[in-house]
């Protein structure tokens, strides 16, 4: 009986924290105060996407882990993990350290042949 009571009281103290008064939710009452900056931005240009990462074996047994970008450029590393040489996407007539592609299974970086 006595823990009826608890309950009751304490369901009767929930009830009468509640306000009564009525409450009007108006959507976008205030301007957006970035709406002008917003409006005006430029675009933005994502980084590339990585399409392929391979895994190479040169000649003199060292290994080349390389990341293919959706560019055209790659990321060279010597060891797995963070870090390595960005490599340019290849210009027409510059000579470039790398030479191959993510579809070929022989690749060349610094006068070392790899295959994967």
């Amino acid at each position: 009986m006595t823990r009826n009571l608890i309950l009751l009281a304490l369901g009767a103290a929930a009830l009468a924290g509640c306000n009564s008064e009525s409450h009007t939710i108006v959507a976008n009452e205030a301007p957006d105060p970035m709406a002008d900056q917003l409006a005006n931005a430029p675009a933005v240009e994502l980084p590339p996407a990585i399409a392929a990462s391979k895994t190479y074996r040169c000649k003199d047994n060292s290994l080349l882990y390389i990341d293919w970008y959706s560019d055209g450029s790659a990321r060279v590393k010597t060891e797995k993990g963070v870090g390595g040489t960005q490599v340019p996407a290849p210009v027409e007539g510059a000579k470039s350290d790398l030479a191959g592609t993510a579809q070929t299974p022989s690749i060349t970086y610094g006068g070392k042949s790899c295959h994967v």
